[in-house]
């Protein structure tokens, strides 16, 4: 496989895109842990279209114009961690789920802490939602970019941004 690759800025950090042929294969986070995410060797590719539609929306997104994304997508991983990351893309803008609705929606309800584990290997962050799982209690657990990164998309899906009480340009 050939991956390609351009990165984002954006309000919860540089962003890597990164597309195999006309798919996106995963958005990797600033300080990403290196072996998140298993993907081959990547080189720029400033010019790929599935890169600039993604890039174009999750811009949207980040200015709360769009709130679905309408991409081709390239998920690699097991058959279980695929089944996972077809249920994060069933969550609607603005709500969450718990660990253990999304291990009763796959049809198997004792497997939340293995849920946990896919929803952590998730590639393709933001677009496949893993920020909208939440712990049983309510509480954020774990992500990728960070506590504050997830705490910054629910609030933006939300509507509502702390200290402004409106959200406005992330």
């Amino acid at each position: 496989m050939s991956y390609t690759f351009i990165t984002l800025p954006s309000p919860v950090g540089e962003l890597k895109l990164v597309a195999n042929g006309s798919r996106l294969a995963a958005i990797l986070w600033e300080n990403d842990k290196p072996n998140r995410v298993r993907l081959g060797p990547m080189s720029a590719a400033p010019d790929n279209p599935i890169l600039i539609k993604t890039a174009r929306q999750l811009e949207e997104y980040f200015a709360g114009t769009r709130d679905r994304f309408e991409l081709e997508l390239d998920f690699a991983g097991t058959a279980f961690q695929q089944q996972v990351w077809a249920a994060l893309l069933t969550i609607p803008f603005g709500e969450t789920r718990t660990y253990g609705q999304i291990a009763e929606q796959i049809g198997n309800p004792t497997a939340v802490r293995a849920v946990g584990a896919a929803n952590g290997r998730n590639p393709i962050s933001i677009v496949a939602p893993c920020h909208r799982v939440i712990g049983a209690s309510g509480k954020l657990t774990g992500f990728a970019g960070g506590l504050e990164a997830k705490e910054r998309l629910l609030t933006l899906e939300g509507g509502q941004w702390p200290g402004t009480g409106r959200f406005e340009g992330f």
